[in-house]
């Protein structure tokens, strides 16, 4: 879908038809928006097909008419088996207009469209691209608050009973942290070339803002970084817990059968086919019974006593 918005009195409105200084919008793109932007707008079959590559790092380059941007932003979607994940987003300059290229839709692009930026203006392109960087820093922020805050109501529910719903929620939330360090990671290497690259003139009052947005995304990585590393000690915390319960079972198991072992072998003795002691009292049925009975008991004391015994060499 393509969506064409103008700015009128500090706010974005939509309009019909391209007009100067216009941002056009294009989310969860189909065949038909990719032929009507590669047609009408010129821009290169390359460049859309490595915007819709859901692997591409980001990158900046110049592509005659226009510089390309590629950043990849968070992207929230329940139904999905990762609900956090990360996706290119291609930011085209031109002289003038802006467009906009993603899979599907991000919050940072509907903070944007949204009018809840204060100050944000689409006639200025290197203010937009900022903007644009800087918000997708704090989204990425706000999903890495909301993946720990997951992680810890699991982790309570897996205190009280460890089942395979919540570890598989785990994995997908360890799954989201690995592609949010490597997108933001990718960010950061695009972030140090805008600081150096003549591509996109950043004014002297926008350099402290390219600074904020540096700043910002060095401060996700970290963040990412910690949270992974709390999230697979938490996963290895709870891998030695189930096999501990395990050896646990496995203990039982095999004194139960000891146990159970015990009065079969000496029924069995005195179920041969040979003379033996006692066999012709009408009580040996019972002190039979009542030897095997004591043995199991003893049996099941000593083995299920856990004591300390020295060494010997």
């Amino acid at each position: 879908m393509i969506t064409i918005r103008i700015q009128e009195q500090n706010r974005l409105v939509e309009t019909d038809r391209v007009r100067k200084d216009c941002w056009i919008d294009a989310r969860n793109v189909d065949s038909a928006d990719m032929k009507r932007l590669e047609q009408e707008f010129g821009i290169a079959n390359e460049l859309l097909n490595d915007i819709m590559d859901a692997d591409e790092q980001a990158r900046i380059e110049k592509e005659g008419a226009y510089t390309a941007l590629i950043v990849r932003l968070p992207v929230y979607e329940e139904s999905s088996d990762v609900s956090f994940f990360t996706l290119p987003l291609g930011i085209i300059l031109f002289s003038d207009k802006i467009i906009t290229i993603c899979q599907r839709s991000s919050g940072a692009l509907e903070d944007l469209s949204r009018n809840r930026i204060r100050g944000f203006t689409i006639r200025n392109k290197s203010s937009f691209v900022l903007n644009l960087l800087g918000r997708g820093a704090f989204t990425f922020l706000k999903g890495l608050k909301e993946l720990n805050k997951r992680t810890n109501i699991i982790k309570e529910e897996l205190q009280k009973s460890i089942k395979n719903k919540e570890l598989i929620q785990l994995l997908s939330i360890q799954k989201s942290l690995v592609y949010f360090t490597t997108s933001i990671t990718t960010n950061e290497l695009l972030l140090e070339k805008l600081q150096k690259s003549p591509l996109i003139p950043f004014k002297e009052d926008e350099q402290d803002l390219l600074e904020d947005v540096v700043t910002e995304n060095k401060q996700a990585i970290e963040m990412a970084n910690i949270y992974s590393s709390i999230l697979t000690g938490t996963m290895d915390a709870f891998a030695s817990v189930i096999s501990n319960n395990l050896n646990i079972v496995m203990k039982r198991l095999t004194i139960v059968s000891i146990v159970l072992m015990i009065p079969t072998l000496i029924y069995s003795f005195y179920g041969m086919n040979v003379d033996l002691p006692f066999q012709k009292s009408p009580y040996m049925a019972f002190v039979i019974t009542g030897i095997s009975l004591a043995a199991s008991i003893t049996g099941a004391i000593f083995l299920n006593t856990d004591r300390k015994r020295p060494l010997r060499p």
